[in-house]
């Protein structure tokens, strides 16, 4: 850009105050632009907050509209330590008895003493088996589940290396070593409960003699052929049970959908039966219904903020007179008014206690709310409903939900006036930056013409001095 060294020397001029001005003046509009883009960034961002407290609304309508919350159940025990139950929104709402008779248990094998887990325990190949355990220790291989043979050795490995190639093999046993005041024992227990998880194990000993209590042998345990070198601490056993005086088992202490979408958990053998119940989960539905009201109360707060205009101060929302937000905060309330649903109990909200206060906010009767809960059917119904041959027929929370969706939607009265922002921001940075363009090129053109000008008024001024000093000469000249 063309500057003057120090501009107005020549002329006397105040160039650059001169050049400032002029420019300040074509730099105007886009102060104005300037202007106009803020206010445009301030909508933009009240319509997101806007569309945040929107999207809140819909997820809480649309819990309200889900199967699954009106069907989930919990369940009750009078024995929670015995057995406890947990249910899921398949399960329908019922009363059981249910009496432990037995509890799943793992099978546990303990060896000699040793006298530290530093001792070796010798070496060849252990052979670990899964199955059942019958009547006069016969033994059934567990169906799909594969032998494993272990290597121990050469050389002579110790009971704590022993545990760690077993815990290694993932044969179905686990192995931990149990030290006391008379040494150390390494112990197998079956990696699962249940009478098919019990387990044998074979040894091919380095000896030669795989059934005898020395070397590696000493954690052979078969009785199906008479090798107990290992003892057997506790067996491999079904949890069973009687629920309503059914006998149930279970390879495990947790019957999952012996009663569709109930969990029993058993947790003690009990002498007498307990009493399970399932019934309808009404204190979850209400917190549903709270979160619902916190969300409606939240965009109504934020809608009436955004819109308002405040005669005191002479100052508006980022939003007053918009029709799109004036239009959804319109629709909603008309909205909450609505006779909906198919109840012929509950037509409106007001009848669960929905009291519309006069700014536009819901304030809950947790008396009438309760009243509504001790009939689901048709709270669901005033709630839930969905009917898309006549939508007069649909639910409350239903409504609410399309109303959200076709507003957050890519071509909603939200979505749009949002993207109508954008494309507004972006034209008007668009013509910032040509005009910032424009600017500069003039204040370059003004610097030059001043420059130039700057000069020429030197030029003269000079001259002006000189003609003025030949005159002088002249004149004394003369008169001499």
């Amino acid at each position: 850009m063309a500057t003057i060294s120090s501009p107005g020397v020549g002329s006397g001029l105040d160039v650059n105050s001169i050049v400032t001005q002029l420019v300040a003046l074509e730099r105007r509009p886009i102060s104005q632009l300037q202007k106009e883009a803020s206010s445009l960034q301030t909508k933009l961002s009240a319509f997101g907050k806007l569309q945040s407290n929107l999207s809140a609304l819909r997820d809480a309508a649309s819990a309200l509209t889900s199967s699954t919350t009106w069907n989930q159940t919990t369940g009750t025990s009078s024995d929670g330590a015995s057995v406890a139950v947990t249910t899921d929104g398949n399960n329908r709402p019922g009363s059981f008895s249910v009496q432990v008779t037995q509890l799943a248990s793992a099978q546990s094998n303990v060896s000699k003493i040793f006298a530290s887990t530093s001792e070796l325990v010798g070496e060849g190949t252990l052979h670990i088996e899964l199955g059942t355990w019958g009547a006069g220790n016969s033994f059934t291989a567990k169906p799909g589940a594969t032998a494993v043979d272990i290597s121990v050795g050469p050389p002579a490995k110790s009971l704590a290396e022993v545990r760690d190639m077993v815990n290694a093999a993932n044969a179905g046993i686990t192995a931990s070593v149990l030290s006391d005041a008379s040494g150390a024992r390494l112990v197998f227990n079956s990696a699962a409960t249940g009478a098919a998880n019990g387990f044998r194990v074979s040894v091919t000993d380095i000896d030669g003699n795989g059934v005898d209590p020395s070397g590696l042998s000493a954690l052979a345990y078969d009785p199906s052929v008479g090798v107990i070198t290992m003892s057997q601490a506790l067996s491999a056993a079904n949890a069973a049970a009687l629920v309503n005086g059914v006998s149930v088992t279970s390879s495990t202490n947790t019957l999952t959908n012996l009663v569709e979408g109930m969990t029993l958990t058993l947790g003690r053998v009990t002498g007498a039966p307990v009493q399970v119940s399932t019934a309808s989960d009404k204190e979850s539905i209400k917190k549903k219904i709270e979160t619902f009201v916190t969300a409606y109360n939240e965009l109504n707060k934020e809608l009436a903020n955004q819109t308002k205009f405040d005669p005191n101060s002479k100052t508006a929302g980022a939003l007053q007179g918009d029709s799109a937000a004036v239009g959804l905060r319109a629709s909603l309330r008309k909205t909450l008014h609505d006779t909906a649903g198919t109840s012929t109990v509950f037509t409106r909200l007001s009848d669960i206690g929905f009291d519309v206060q006069r700014d536009g906010s819901i304030k809950l009767d947790s008396t009438k709310l309760d009243n509504g809960l001790a009939n689901l059917a048709d709270l669901k119904k005033l709630f839930a409903t969905s009917d898309t041959l006549v939508p007069a027929n649909n639910g409350i929370a239903t409504l609410l939900r399309t109303q959200a969706d076709q507003a957050l939607g890519v071509d909603g009265s939200l979505s749009s006036r949002s993207e109508g922002l954008r494309t507004r921001i972006s034209s008007n940075e668009k013509r910032q930056a040509e005009m910032e363009v424009r600017v500069q090129q003039t204040e370059a053109r003004l610097r030059a013409q001043y420059t130039a000008l700057d000069t020429k008024m030197g030029q003269l001024t000079g001259l002006s001095s000189y003609v003025t000093q030949q005159m002088n000469l002249l004149n004394n000249s003369r008169n001499s």
